[in-house]
C-alpha cells in the first residue's frame, strides 16, 4: 500500500511541474506581447507558393479558393497548388473552380496523385518538388485567410533570415455559444495567446500548427523535408528544422479564420490525432532534443512541449491508484491538494488569452470550467492514443470533418464510450467512498472526473446534430507599432 501511495504521490508531483511550466509560460506571454515581431517590406516581394490540401472537403474547398485568389499578393510572383486527394464530388468542385479562376488570370493549378501515400504529408511534399516559391503557404480547407495575410506573413520572414517559419493565430468562424464549441475556442485561445507566444517570444522551441502559416522553402529542404511517420507532420517538421538551425515565430496579430468541430465527437477523434501524433514525435525525436547543443532550458521545454499529452496518462494512473488507496483510508492519499494547486494554472492560463482577445472577455469564462471537464473526459481516449503511439501502433490518418460534412450526424457510435461510461461509474463510486471516509478534497476531484467521463461517453453513444454555425468573423488586420509607417521600410 506504501508503494501505490508513493506512486500516486510521484504521479502528483508530475502533474504539478507540468503545471508550473504552465505558470511560466502565462508570465512568458505577458512579457511577448510587448514584444512585436518586426516585418520588413519590400519594393519586390518574393515568389510565394500557397499550397492547399484537400481530400473530400466539398462543402468548404470553394469558400477556401474564393479566399485564397483574392489575397493581397502580385499575380506574377504567386503560385496556388490545389493538391487534391479526394475521391468523391470534391474533385469536380475543385476541377471547375479552378478553371474559372485561371479563366480569370489566376495562378491556379490543380496537382492529384495517383495515391494517398503519406496522407498530407505526402500532398505537401508532392506539391514542393513542383512548386517554385521561395516561400511556402500552407491552409487546411476550413480556413479563411484574409486579403493581408500573404504580405503580413512574408514580411516578417523578410526582416529576419534565420526564421524558417511563421505561423499566424487561428481565429473561429463558429465560435456560436454551445458548450462544446466555446470550450475548443477557449482551447486554442489559450494555446497560441499563451503557449505559443510565450515560446516565440523566449525563443523556445515552437511548432507550425499545420495550417495559416509560411515556410521558408530553405528550412523545409534543411529539415529533410515532410515525413509521415507521425500523425503531426507539422509538429515533426518544426522541431526538425529547429535543430537544424532554424526559428520559428508566432504573429499573434495577424489572425486567420478556420473552423471548430462542432461536435464532441468530432473533437474527440481530432485529439485523438493530436496526442497521437504528437507522442510518436516525442519519441522520434527526444533523444535527438537532449544530445543537441541546445542549452538545458531549451531541451526541458521542448521536453514538457512534446511530452504534454503525457498528463493525460498520469491522471488516468492516478484514477486507477485511487480505488485501492481508499481500500484503505488511514493511507489518505496527499495528492489532492498537490494536484488542486497545480490546476490554478489552467484557469490562468484561459483568462490570460481570453484578457488579450476580447473585450466581453469575463463573460467567456464560463467556459473554463466545461473544458475542465470535457478535458478530463477525453483522458481515457488520449490515454489510448499514447499507448497506440508507444507500441508502435499504426493508424490511418483521419481527417477532421469539415463544414456540412460536419454538421451531420455522426453514423454508429464510438465503442470507447463504454469504457468511458464504466469510468464515469467507477469514478462516482470512488467519490462517494472518499466522502464517507470525510475525503472531501478528494471526492470533489473524483466527481469531476465521474461527469466529465460520463459527458464525453453520453457524446460517444448517443451522437447529437451540432448547433448552427454563427456568421464567419470579419478578417483581421496587421498592426504595426504606434507611431510607426505602416508599411515599414523597403528594401530590395
Amino acid at each position: 500500500m506504501k508503494i501505490l501511495a508513493a506512486a500516486s504521490l510521484g504521479i502528483s508531483l508530475l502533474l504539478f511541474a507540468y503545471a508550473l511550466y504552465v505558470l511560466v509560460l502565462a508570465g512568458l506571454s505577458l512579457w511577448g506581447r510587448r514584444q512585436p515581431v518586426p516585418r520588413v517590406w519590400p519594393r519586390t516581394w518574393p515568389t510565394v507558393t500557397v499550397q492547399l490540401p484537400i481530400y473530400n472537403e466539398g462543402s468548404v474547398v470553394e469558400r477556401l479558393l474564393e479566399a485564397v485568389v483574392a489575397m493581397d499578393y502580385p499575380r506574377d510572383r504567386l503560385e496556388i497548388q490545389v493538391l487534391d486527394d479526394s475521391t468523391d464530388e470534391t474533385a469536380q468542385i475543385v476541377r471547375r473552380r479552378a478553371a474559372y479562376y485561371q479563366a480569370l488570370g489566376h495562378p491556379i493549378e490543380v496537382l492529384q496523385r495517383p495515391n494517398r501515400d503519406g496522407y498530407k504529408a505526402g500532398a505537401l511534399a508532392y506539391g514542393l518538388r513542383r512548386a517554385r516559391g521561395e516561400f511556402i503557404a500552407v491552409f487546411d480547407a476550413d480556413f479563411v485567410p484574409p486579403p493581408d495575410f500573404l504580405k503580413g506573413a512574408v514580411a516578417a520572414l523578410l526582416a529576419d533570415p534565420t526564421l524558417g517559419a511563421v505561423q499566424a493565430r487561428w481565429s473561429h468562424l463558429n465560435d456560436a455559444p454551445s458548450p462544446i464549441v466555446r470550450a475548443q475556442v477557449l482551447m486554442l485561445d489559450g494555446h497560441f495567446m499563451v503557449e505559443q507566444l510565450a515560446r516565440s517570444a523566449a525563443g523556445l522551441p515552437m511548432n507550425f500548427n499545420g495550417s495559416a502559416g509560411v515556410w521558408r522553402r530553405a528550412a523545409i529542404e534543411a529539415a529533410g523535408g515532410w515525413e509521415a511517420d507521425t500523425l503531426t507532420e507539422d509538429l515533426d517538421l518544426s522541431y526538425r528544422a529547429q535543430l537544424a538551425g532554424w526559428r520559428l515565430a508566432f504573429l499573434p496579430d495577424l489572425a486567420v479564420p478556420g473552423e471548430v468541430p462542432p461536435t464532441l465527437l468530432a473533437f474527440k477523434r481530432q485529439q485523438f490525432r493530436w496526442a497521437k501524433g504528437t507522442t510518436q514525435t516525442f519519441c522520434k525525436l527526444i533523444r535527438r532534443i537532449w544530445r543537441s547543443r541546445w542549452p538545458w532550458p531549451k531541451r526541458l521545454a521542448a521536453t514538457f512541449h512534446l511530452g504534454g499529452y503525457f498528463t493525460n496518462l498520469l491522471g488516468v494512473a492516478l484514477l486507477l491508484l485511487t480505488g485501492p488507496l481508499l481500500q484503505h483510508p488511514v493511507e489518505r492519499p496527499r495528492w489532492t491538494v498537490i494536484l488542486g494547486l497545480g490546476l490554478l494554472a489552467l484557469p490562468l492560463m484561459y483568462g490570460l488569452s481570453q484578457q488579450a482577445l476580447y473585450p466581453d472577455w469575463p463573460r467567456r469564462l464560463w467556459a473554463i470550467p466545461v473544458l475542465f471537464l470535457i478535458g478530463t473526459g477525453l483522458t481515457l481516449n488520449n490515454t489510448r492514443a499514447i499507448v497506440e503511439a508507444l507500441l508502435g501502433y499504426a493508424s490511418e490518418f483521419q481527417r477532421t470533418p469539415k463544414g456540412e460534412r460536419a454538421r451531420w450526424p455522426e453514423p454508429g457510435v464510438d465503442p470507447m464510450g463504454w469504457m468511458e461510461a464504466a469510468f464515469a461509474v467507477y469514478a462516482a463510486f470512488l467519490a462517494w467512498r472518499a466522502w464517507r471516509h470525510d475525503l472531501e478534497g478528494m471526492g470533489a476531484f473524483l466527481l469531476c472526473y465521474a461527469l466529465g467521463y460520463g459527458v464525453v461517453a453520453w457524446h460517444s453513444l448517443v451522437p447529437a446534430r451540432p448547433a448552427p454555425a454563427a456568421a464567419p468573423a470579419p478578417p483581421a488586420q496587421v498592426s504595426s507599432p504606434k507611431g510607426s509607417d505602416p508599411r515599414g521600410p523597403a528594401v530590395g
